[in-house]
């Protein structure tokens, strides 16, 4: 009997304790909403989590615009205090495209009757030099080295003295290939790395590239004979081939011809419309004072539409229209100058655009089937002037 009411005692003791933990009918809801509701703290840790997300998020955002906006101010003072940044965008000497290739070898790039030479246009300085033979001459060329190359300058051959633009080395991609046509069409090519570029030694300069352009071009003429000799410049070549040549026919020895693709007018209007500038021209107060005054104040000008009132001797302008480096506009107003200058007034100036639809760019008008006709016709009325 007492174990009897014991157990009677347990199940009554687990009876109650479970209908105490079940809600009446009258407290049910309000006793479940509150069995259900969080903690205050827990709620307050559960709210302030986003809100640490968003504010982390935004000081992440308002650092990073503070930073660009430091930049923003920083980098024009920094470019007027050391016009030497500016100069070095201009040259982008150091930009070596292709890497990884070896100048002394133009072989290797295709260039199987090329030699590589070295010049001392002045002390300390060094300038690498290719010379591609005509390609009549590509059996005759094999193996032999620099002073039979020399010796063929004075081949009854023409000679194209190319003058590259800024940044790469002689040995570009667009302009080997530009070589091989040349060189197809019958015409000595001599090209060479400024000072500062490729494997030339010494430090860049408007002043240094001219005058390693001049020994250059003296040099040729040492060794050509009564062959025609003209001078070829390609985007900031071109600057330098107008110097070159103001130079030498202020000093009565002009070549026989010029020939500038994708020209400017001058190195500053060509900064302003550079594609990089635009926009900055338009949302950058005081852009010319910090960015082309800097220019100037490094004596970079290559003023080539200064330089077309003194030339005297044929001038062919090649452009192609969606040139993107380089604005159309800028070679079509430096022709305008030119037909107009005096000092043309004998000589023959040709402007040749190339359409849009061609794709040609800023550097591959070499593609163009129509090129061999119009050296040809270009020349061939050059070379008439030369021996009249």
């Amino acid at each position: 009997m007492r174990k009897r009411n014991e157990s009677v005692t347990v199940e009554h003791e687990r009876a109650a304790a479970a209908a105490a933990a079940v809600p009446g009918p009258l407290d049910k809801g309000c006793s479940l909403r509150r069995s259900l509701r969080l903690p205050a703290s827990a709620a307050a840790e559960g709210m302030k989590r986003p809100l640490g997300r968003r504010y982390g998020l935004w000081f992440r955002l308002k650092k990073l615009l503070l930073w660009l906006l430091g930049m923003y101010i920083a980098i024009p003072f920094l470019v007027k205090l050391c016009p030497a940044i500016q100069a070095k965008l201009v040259f982008l000497n150091f930009v070596r495209v292709p890497y990884f290739i070896d100048l002394k070898r133009p072989q290797d790039q295709g260039l199987n009757h090329t030699c590589n030479y070295y010049l001392q246009p002045e002390e300390d300085v060094t300038i690498g030099v290719w010379h591609t033979v005509p390609a009549a001459l590509w059996k005759n060329a094999r193996g032999k080295d620099q002073p039979w190359f020399e010796e063929a300058l004075g081949s009854s051959h023409p000679v194209i003295l190319y003058l590259h633009g800024n940044a790469g080395t002689r040995g570009g991609d667009h302009r080997v290939e530009l070589y091989k046509v040349l060189s197809s069409l019958g015409y000595h090519v001599v090209t060479f790395d400024y000072r500062g570029w490729g494997d030339s030694i010494g430090s860049p300069s408007e002043r240094g590239m001219t005058y390693d352009a001049l020994h250059v071009f003296d040099w040729i003429k040492a060794r050509s004979g009564d062959n025609p000799v003209y001078i070829w410049g390609h985007s900031l070549g071109t600057g330098v081939a107008t110097n070159l040549v103001r130079r030498l026919c202020e000093r009565e020895t002009p070549p026989d011809a010029l020939i500038l693709e994708s020209p400017f007018t001058n190195i500053r209007e060509e900064a302003r419309s550079h594609p990089f500038s635009v926009a900055s021209t338009q949302y950058f107060p005081g852009f010319d004072w910090f960015f082309l005054d800097p220019i100037t104040t490094s004596g970079i000008k290559f003023a080539n539409d200064e330089n077309v009132k003194y030339i005297s001797c044929s001038l062919l302008i090649l452009h192609a229209e969606d040139d993107p480096v380089v604005p159309f506009h800028l070679g079509k107003k430096l022709y305008n100058i030119a037909a107009t200058s005096r000092s043309f007034r004998d000589y023959k100036v040709q402007f040749v655009p190339f359409h849009t639809d061609l794709g040609y760019r800023h550097k591959y008008i070499y593609r163009s089937p129509e090129l061999p006709r119009i050296l040809r016709e270009f020349l061939g009325k050059s070379e008439h002037e030369h021996h009249h």
